[in-house]
């Protein structure tokens, strides 16, 4: 058993389709054209994941006033995903570089290396390093 995806209600398809691949480095696993939403406007089936994971981000466009109303606060302001990497220092500095919004400096805590940062959502993410 495993999760295949979960979903990140974002602004608009491409733009997050870019972070999530140029910025972050995750593979495209699929973009298609998916049945339309209930107001009858065209949607996609977009999924992305880090190299090598099982598990996929479903990037869902969303659709009306309360979808739109979550972009960016899906857990109320807490961080709600967590990347872990074997190289913190350098996805740290290429993070950077693309312009990535970081909460904070880096710390170290028990459980490794870690920095705050947003998604093109506005989503809190953890960067998760080794101690």
């Amino acid at each position: 058993m495993h999760i295949e995806s979960f979903a990140i209600v974002v602004e608009s398809y491409d733009p997050a389709i870019e972070f999530f691949t140029e910025v972050l480095g995750f593979e495209l696993v699929e973009d298609s054209p998916a049945v339309t939403t209930h107001g009858g406007r065209p949607k996609r089936w977009v999924v992305v994941r880090p190299p090598g994971a099982q598990t996929g981000i479903l990037l869902a466009q969303a659709d009306g006033e309360r979808q739109a109303a979550a972009v960016g606060d899906q857990f109320a302001g807490r961080v709600g995903f967590f990347l872990r990497v074997d190289d913190f220092e350098a996805h740290y500095e290429r993070m950077r570089a693309a312009g990535v919004e970081f909460v904070g400096e880096p710390r170290d805590e028990p459980y490794g290396r870690v920095v705050v940062f947003l998604d093109i959502a506005g989503n809190r993410w953890d960067l998760l390093g080794p101690r």
